[in-house]
């Protein structure tokens, strides 16, 4: 990613015009890079884990979170800002109800952040939103890859794991009874 402006930006100030570029905001840092079309293998994972996470939310009793996908915009933290598209994320019930009718951008951390690699990812980028996102306080966070047809788990205080086609995802302690099989993802 290019940076295109100085530190200091807000929120607010990221309301640029479209100018064909992805943007985020990391901590008040604009990051700009050309806008790509997201292949088949890449909607598809998206799709999949959408759906999957989604139906886990619809088996829940009581209140329920929100599952968004699509590069879903979040404000993970204020003063410096940090705003960033996310592919799938779960927001639990609390973060939801902070939201009000006019409130375009999600704000306040998900739970859970999906990131589906594409092929112009670049692993520093990747590196830097995970640990972007550990920082804010996502619990988890899953990087799933749909050309090795495995999913990386990054959990604030634990190391890394890696699940293949053969293993099943779980929440754990974070989201109880979530269990996604890593080959469900991609079929």
């Amino acid at each position: 990613m290019s940076t295109a402006m100085a530190a200091g930006m807000t929120t607010e100030e990221l309301a640029l015009p479209d100018n064909g570029m992805d943007r985020e905001l990391i901590r008040g840092v604009l990051k700009e890079k050309t806008m790509t079309y997201r292949n088949r293998f890449h909607t598809r994972a998206v799709a999949n884990a959408s759906r999957l996470v989604g139906n886990w939310v619809q088996r829940l009793s009581g209140v329920k979170g929100e599952v968004h996908s699509g590069e879903v915009g979040c404000i993970l933290r204020r003063d410096p800002d940090t705003v960033v598209g996310i592919d799938v994320a779960y927001f639990s019930p609390e973060v939801m109800q902070r939201q009000s009718e006019d409130t375009t951008l999600v704000e306040g951390a998900p739970t859970l952040a999906i990131e589906v690699l594409s092929p112009s990812d670049r692993t520093e980028e990747i590196r830097d939103k995970v640990l972007e996102y550990l920082a804010a306080g996502v619990a988890l966070v899953w990087v799933v890859d749909p050309y090795f047809h495995t999913v990386t788990v990054h959990r604030p205080t634990a190391s890394p794991e890696m699940f293949n086609n053969e293993e099943t995802l779980t929440g754990g302690a974070t989201l109880p009874g979530l269990e996604i099989a890593v080959a469900d993802l991609f079929h």
